[in-house]
């Protein structure tokens, strides 16, 4: 093992513990509370939300060819990422009327936006990678041919 890699684990085991210690700060209700959402989370996830991902998944990869499988699989997880972390944000429900800096932005926008940048970009490397697949395959095929 690297010692980046020794540092990085001995880094994920202090945070974890630190975490752990942290709930032990809780009240009882709040605990609760807490175990309640983290053990929804495991089932939606391992219930609902992978089995989508793996079906998904396991389609594009009967529909698309093989050099747009990596760029389209970034750009989903990117995209889910992106819907998560702007969720709490989009229905604006902690603005405050007397207090304009609290959600302050166009998050709707900001999320078009990002969401448009991360699917230009899969397009512009899924369409690199199929140019060059191209260009290889034909090199290959005509150096057989003598």
């Amino acid at each position: 093992m690297t010692a980046v890699r020794v540092a990085l684990v001995a880094a994920g085991l202090w945070l974890g513990w630190h975490g752990i210690g942290l709930l032990f700060d809780l009240s009882r209700p709040d605990l609760v509370s807490v175990l309640l959402w983290f053990a929804a989370a495991i089932l939606v996830h391992d219930g609902i939300f992978a089995p989508l991902c793996a079906l998904t998944g396991a389609t594009a990869r009967y529909y698309l060819p093989r050099t747009w499988w990596g760029p389209i699989a970034c750009g989903a997880v990117c995209t889910v990422a992106v819907l998560l972390i702007t969720a709490p944000v989009l229905r604006r429900g902690g603005a405050v009327a007397d207090n304009p800096t609290v959600l302050d932005r166009d998050y709707p926008l900001g999320l078009t936006v990002a969401l448009a940048l991360i699917w230009i970009l899969v397009l512009a490397v899924g369409t690199a990678g199929h140019l060059r697949s191209r260009r290889s395959h034909g090199t290959t095929a005509t150096r057989s041919t003598p």
